[in-house]
């Protein structure tokens, strides 16, 4: 997978002498290296309508909420791709959209220090449009053991659901959280495990939207996503690296 190449060769990108790029916003000196991940050399503008919103401050670097709004673009969108230049591994979520889903989503993720992070979006014109924020962080959120590490609860609580439903001027906001360790592999001793697959069903059980979710999504994950039609029913499966399928009526 791509943040596997991307983790194997961060140490020797930050060892080598770069300087920020010159049409990068942010300022990141692993602009140019993360856009060729991501993006390839696929047209791209930076863009005021995909908005990135994160907190001042990671007070946790573990549980860290942030949120991508690309709800300007709607209609448009097959793709939207979301990293952090400076976490050992970059990738957080990959989420293709379905017409009846808003393309406004929230999670939390961890981080390993301050870090630019990304949303590109790629419209059916065939064009990324990007946008970002700068994450303040003491850092280390990649690297600290998973509460789960050391509490045996979430063995027999794996993959159970909590979720809500808020009604909105239009359409509703689906907010779910489900028992799972998020465990990066950077933790000696405690191999990666992590939900991979993340889809979002009709009453029918037809697949509306899809995540594809890396090891920075936090520990037991809360994701907050919209849809147009509030009168409709959902369901939520997912599936983890180590082969275990969740699904449940939201």
């Amino acid at each position: 997978m791509i943040r596997h190449c991307l983790f194997m060769t961060l140490g020797l990108i930050l060892s080598m002498p770069v300087t920020a790029s010159s049409d990068d916003p942010l300022n990141s000196p692993l602009w140019n290296y993360m856009r060729e991940q991501f993006i390839g050399t696929d047209s791209y503008q930076f863009d005021d309508r995909v908005r990135v919103v994160v907190p001042e401050f990671a007070e946790d670097p573990t549980q860290v909420p942030i949120t991508v709004d690309a709800r300007e673009l709607a209609g448009q969108i097959e793709r939207i791709i979301v990293w952090a230049d400076l976490n050992p591994i970059q990738h957080i979520f990959t989420y293709y959209p379905h017409q009846a889903i808003v393309p406004h989503i929230s999670l939390r993720i961890k981080v390993q220090q301050g870090t630019a992070v990304r949303a590109a979006v790629l419209t059916d014109k065939g064009r990324w449009h990007l946008g970002g924020s700068y994450l303040d962080a003491a850092g280390g959120g990649c690297t600290t053991p998973s509460a789960a590490a050391a509490d045996p609860y979430w063995e027999s609580h794996l993959g159970e659901f909590q979720s809500r439903f808020f009604p909105r001027s239009e359409g509703g906001r689906y907010k779910f959280r489900v028992i799972h360790p998020m465990d990066t592999g950077l933790v000696n001793a405690i191999p990666e495990f992590y939900i991979e697959q993340v889809v979002i069903r009709s009453a029918s059980g037809n697949d509306l939207a899809r995540m594809e979710l890396s090891p920075p999504v936090s520990e037991n994950p809360v994701i907050t996503f919209d849809v147009r039609e509030p009168d409709k029913k959902h369901s939520i499966w997912l599936r983890d690296n180590g082969g275990n399928e969740f699904e449940q009526a939201l």
